[in-house]
C-alpha cells in the first residue's frame, strides 16, 4: 500500500475573503481517487483527476457545491 502526503484545501467562495481551509494528512491506500470516493460517499460529487511527476495525484472536487482540491504527494 502507498503512503501520501495530503494536503486537502477548500476554497472560500465568500466575497472579499481570499482566506482558505487548508489540512494536512497522511494516507495509506492504493488509489487516491477510490479512497477519496469512499471518503466522501453519499455526498454529490464531481471529480476531476491530474496524475504529476513521481506518482503525485491532484483531484479538484466539487462536493456538495463546494471547491476543494486534494493533493496526494507520495513519500
Amino acid at each position: 500500500m502507498a503512503e501520501y502526503e495530503l494536503v486537502h484545501e477548500i476554497k472560500n467562495l465568500c466575497r472579499n475573503n481570499q482566506m482558505r481551509d487548508i489540512f494536512f494528512e497522511e494516507v495509506e491506500c492504493d488509489d487516491p481517487e477510490a479512497w477519496l470516493r469512499q471518503k466522501l460517499r453519499g455526498k454529490n460529487l464531481e471529480l476531476t483527476v491530474e496524475t504529476g511527476p513521481g506518482g503525485a495525484v491532484t483531484i479538484h472536487a466539487v462536493v456538495d457545491g463546494m471547491i476543494e482540491r486534494y493533493d496526494f504527494t507520495p513519500f
